[in-house]
């Protein structure tokens, strides 16, 4: 297959000759912020206050990826952060196209993904005259942002934006906003008065280990378990540091389970890696370690922690630590750091007999886990049809390569896929995250293969969720940026409808959430892609081999069956 690297539509004009400029505007000044910041695209979709932006990002060689909704632009925004380890950027004009990028504001919010959110506005001189799309943008971003702000003169553009970037990279990382008017992007000011930070100058070191004592607490705790276990959650890789991770997990002989971007830390096949096991561990573990998350719903608030454990938080976060369920020990700094630390204190005082004791523990979970893999089997490898899902799923993840990101984005097809897809690496797995957004698939494919186009990309869609934001498969199309999209087809939002048979019986089961039988494989074909539908279980993986020669962005719509659901889905307390 022929990876192209994504251009813009067409070749920029040349730029102008700057060198005897003494002057620079606002939307200029934006573009050398970004620039210094690192960031090497944005998604936007155009709107008169914003153009000016625009100018300045060519001249800084900035790609320009414009969507065709808002809501789009800033998932890109927040998928290319996660793909990068640096924050991304959306640019949205005023009014319908800031409020119409809330969703991905709030789901990087509750993901902790750095990005910068950029919305225009009218000019100051017009403030509260009711100027076109004039809303309080500001005061609406406040709660879902870690900071939001006007910009108010001309000469401050480029240090707001570097203030944003600061505040959206400190701690738990998370979304930042500035409103910026259309007369102050326009303006022309002294390059002499425009302060432009210098790459690399503005921020401090975020790579704190927090008190050297409780690192040695920790040490000890480790040394001296009996049936430990460790959850590595996101920001094991938001804070790129899967490598301290192995290196902990290996040190102590401690298995490790994985969730959200934490996935792939370990690879398939580590003798530490364990995936189905988890409930089993965590009520027999005497520590249970938990790295990056939060003990929200995915914990259930810290009630599926065994009592009698000792439990221990690291987390970026002062706020999660400790929170909805009380805690042995908490450490707040950045999660790499302390592994690496904790396994260095350690090193003094583990020994080889320590970790011997340790292994009827591991024997112990890898029994049970060949148990619950012999019990799913029938199911992975099942011929019927309509096709069960997790038929698909296993065969998506029997098609992943070392270098094949996976993306799910969905609800109930979704929770299938996350008992049976392992990817094969770190970085190599992306979901929407806690707030449970649907429709972040054809964004984050999009940034993944902005950022990183020498890297596969396979999507597997509810067919619900491609609804939401399946138009930006021509965006995809339009920039050459090939992925191997397969959609779930069951005609249902089949997570929802669950809980409507258990709740109000079969008869209104189907009462909003029936969808129509869309045929997505003819959509992608019309829109310039590589579309193929899948009827029996035999033909999934020549249709995903092909749809990986074709060099396109394709669909692959497989019909599954509507009344299979996911365990993760019966299990919901909020259907109970």
């Amino acid at each position: 297959m022929t990876i192209k690297t994504p251009v813009l539509e067409e070749e920029a004009p040349p730029a102008p000759d700057t060198s005897e400029r003494t002057t620079i505007s606002g939307g200029h000044l934006v573009a050398k912020a970004l620039k210094a910041e690192g960031i090497d695209a944005i998604f936007t979709l155009c709107g008169g206050h914003i153009i000016d932006i625009y100018d300045g990002c060519i001249d800084e060689g900035i790609k320009i990826i414009d969507v065709r909704h808002e809501q789009v632009a800033a998932h890109a925004a927040d998928g290319y952060a996660r793909v990068t380890g640096r924050p991304g950027c959306a640019v949205v004009t005023a009014g319908p196209g800031t409020t119409d990028a809330v969703t991905g504001v709030a789901n990087a919010l509750r993901a902790e993904s750095p990005m910068l959110l950029i919305g225009g506005q009218g000019a100051l001189n017009q403030h509260r005259m009711g100027s076109l799309q004039d809303l309080p943008h500001v005061s609406i971003m406040e709660p879902i942002t870690k900071f939001s702000s006007s910009v108010v003169t001309t000469e401050r553009v480029a240090d707001m934006v570097a203030m944003a970037f600061r505040e959206a990279m400190g701690g738990a990382p998370g979304p930042a906003y500035l409103e910026i008017g259309r007369d102050i992007l326009d303006a022309e000011v002294d390059i002499s008065d425009a302060v432009v930070p210098e790459p690399g100058h503005y921020r401090a070191s975020t790579k704190s280990t927090g008190d050297p004592a409780d690192i040695d607490r920790l040490a000890d705790i480790l040394v001296n378990a009996e049936t430990p276990c460790v959850l590595l959650g996101n920001q094991v890789w938001t804070s790129r540091g899967s490598e301290a991770a192995i290196e902990f997990v290996r040190t102590l002989n401690i298995p490790a389970f994985m969730n959200g971007a934490g996935r792939g830390t370990l690879a398939p096949g580590d003798p530490h890696h364990f995936q189905l096991s988890r409930r089993w561990a965590f009520n027999n573990a005497d520590v249970i370690v938990i790295v990056g998350t939060a003990m929200d719903f995915r914990l259930g608030y810290g009630k599926r922690l065994r009592k009698e454990a000792t439990v221990v938080q690291i987390d970026m976060d002062y706020k999660t630590v400790g929170k909805n369920r009380d805690i042995d020990l908490g450490l707040v700094g950045d999660v790499g750091a302390i592994l690496a630390a904790v396994t260095e204190a350690a090193s003094g005082r583990h020994s080889d007999e320590s970790a011997r004791n340790r292994e009827p523990w591991l024997k112990a979970l890898r029994e049970e886990e060949q148990k619950k893999t012999e019990e799913r089997l029938p199911k992975l490898q099942q011929d019927t049809a309509p096709i069960h899902p997790l038929r698909l799923c296993h065969e998506i993840n029997e098609f992943l390569t070392d270098n094949t990101l996976y993306i799910g984005d969905g609800g109930d097809i979704v929770t299938f896929s996350g008992g049976v897809v392992q990817p094969k690496g770190p970085g190599l797995w992306m979901d929407p995250g806690p707030l449970g957004t649907l429709g972040v698939g054809v964004p984050f494919a999009m940034a993944s293969k902005v950022a990183r186009p020498d890297r596969e990309v396979v999507c597997l869609f509810g067919d619900g969720a491609f609804s939401l934001t399946g138009w930006d498969f021509e965006t995809m199309v339009r920039f050459d940026l090939p992925f191997i999209g397969v959609v779930g087809n069951n005609s249902y939002m089949n997570q929802i409808r669950y809980g409507q048979i258990q709740r109000f019986g079969e008869a209104r089961g189907d009462v909003g959430n029936k969808l129509g039988d869309v045929k997505y494989d003819e959509f992608a074909k019309m829109l310039g892609g590589y579309g193929e539908e899948v009827r029996e279980p035999s033909q999934i993986a020549p249709a995903l081999q092909r749809a990986r020669e074709s060099g396109k962005p394709s669909l692959i719509n497989v019909w599954v069956d509507p009344n299979a659901f996911a365990p993760g889905t019966m299990n919901q307390t909020m259907y109970k």
